[in-house]
């Protein structure tokens, strides 16, 4: 009598040390995990089929790559807030005010300590999201 491989497979809940935490996302240790234990179940007279092995180790590198690459672009588009931001230094800045009353300022300062850069504008620390608008500072009137 066959045993269901995936139905026999017990696992220990994954947690984080600092959370105490159940992990909800599937990562690859899940999934050798789950291969792993698939193996050791698998009935000795029709073992599993080496086609699809290759298979699911491929989906699983492929996983890891994609995985990989989201966070290479989550990266990239932090580093293109933080350069948008700064580039706003010393232009005139059009951005919506907390009362939702547009707004226009010199941009003078940013910040990244938080997760969205901060500009400064006019002495008001503005999230980079709010900024609606650029423009350069007027050219000085002649004497």
């Amino acid at each position: 009598m066959p045993i269901d491989p995936v139905a026999s497979a017990t696992f220990a809940p994954t947690t984080t040390p600092a959370a105490g935490t159940r992990k909800q996302a599937m990562d690859s240790e899940v999934f050798m995990s789950l291969l792993v234990s698939q193996l050791r179940n698998q009935d000795p007279s029709a073992p599993m089929d080496t086609n699809q092995m290759i298979s699911q180790t491929t989906q699983l590198a492929m996983m890891e790559k994609i995985t990989q690459m989201t966070g290479l672009s989550e990266e990239n588009f932090h580093l293109q807030m933080r350069s948008s931001a700064a580039a706003l230094i010393g232009n005139e800045v059009s951005y919506t005010g907390t009362d939702g009353v547009e707004a226009r300022g010199l941009a003078t300062a940013v910040s990244y300590s938080g997760p969205v850069p901060t500009v400064t504008i006019g002495g008001r620390s503005i999230a980079l999201d709010l900024v609606s608008g650029v423009g350069a500072l007027p050219a000085p009137a002649a004497p």
